[in-house]
């Protein structure tokens, strides 16, 4: 038998810049997949989807869905999707530009 179980993170586009961000534990955003929440309890999953409506009304977030993660044995977050896992790790072009950039 596995040591892991399949929950769900929250995820979408920050509307600022564009950037993938995550739900966390204490329902704000971050762009670090490190410190998504998941979770597979429809309760917390419908607290999510209430956070996310507030956040996109908002216009703090874009395009927010939740999609499937595998949790290990040590609470690590693995995403199952290979679009999930592209976006959890980052931009793939454009990583010499500078994080932000100054819009004239």
């Amino acid at each position: 038998m596995s040591d892991t179980r399949v929950s769900k993170v929250m995820t979408a586009n920050r509307l600022s810049d564009g950037a993938v961000v995550y739900l966390t534990l204490s329902h704000t955003w971050s762009d670090r997949f490190a410190d998504a929440h998941a979770s597979d309890v429809p309760s917390e999953l419908a607290g999510f989807e209430a956070t996310t409506l507030e956040a996109v009304r908002g216009r703090i977030v874009v395009g927010a869905y939740l999609f499937a993660v595998s949790v290990g044995s040590d609470g690590s977050l693995e995403p199952l999707g290979q679009r999930e896992r592209i976006r959890s790790a980052g931009p793939t072009v454009g990583t010499d530009l500078p994080a932000s950039v100054e819009v004239a």
